[in-house]
């Protein structure tokens, strides 16, 4: 049997602070897709449109950001929820720190400029 410790509602408290970042990032997608004029299903932009327009480019890069957060969340809950187990604090500073490493990320990436995402 797994028992939970005490401290570990902040490990789930930093999981669902990555929603918050998650739903400001869909936010900024919609956004950024509407001034670009792509359409759905259409998940980018293509290349020629994005050459052309730097909206389109500007959209792209916004839906990489928060592409790249989704890809990584799945790692992100799985390794904060077993870590703590035995470290709720830590595990869940370590997540805190993740995610709002990801806001000036997500800034930079915004702009059209990946180099400014770094």
């Amino acid at each position: 049997m797994i028992v939970l410790p005490d401290d570990y509602k902040y490990p789930i408290a930093a999981i669902v602070g990555t929603h918050v970042l998650l739903f400001w990032q869909v936010v900024l997608v919609e956004n950024a897709r509407n001034l670009a004029h792509i359409a759905y299903p259409q998940l980018y932009a293509e290349k020629e449109e994005a050459a052309r327009s730097k909206d389109a480019m500007k959209f792209n890069c916004v839906q990489r950001a928060h592409q790249n957060m989704l890809e990584n969340v799945p790692l992100l809950y799985s390794s904060t929820m077993i870590a703590g187990l035995k470290y709720p604090v830590a595990a869940a500073a370590l997540l805190v720190g993740y995610t709002l490493t990801r806001i000036p990320y997500t800034l930079g990436y915004k702009t059209g400029d990946a180099n400014k995402a770094s």
